[in-house]
């Protein structure tokens, strides 16, 4: 079993935070992969979500952008 890597960059505005994932095709291309989540506070206990509220898409924009730019200036964009 192949061990699982954690993503190989991650950007953050407020609480919401996207990651880049490095993964391998059938055919071993290399291609990454983009998720995202909010992370957020219910009581004591922190909690994900991929959920946004609309006031938190400038933030989502922000760190996707981030996210763009990592990849483009290392020309893995597409």
């Amino acid at each position: 079993m192949e061990e699982s890597k954690g993503p190989k960059a991650k950007f953050s505005a407020g609480a919401v935070h996207v990651a880049i994932w490095e993964n391998t095709g059938k055919e071993g291309m290399q291609y990454n992969t983009i998720s995202i989540e909010k992370h957020y506070k219910s009581g004591e206990e922190w909690k994900t979500t991929k959920s946004l509220r609309t006031n938190e898409l400038p933030k989502a924009i922000l760190a996707l952008q981030k996210a763009y730019e990592y990849l483009a200036l290392r020309g893995q964009e597409a």
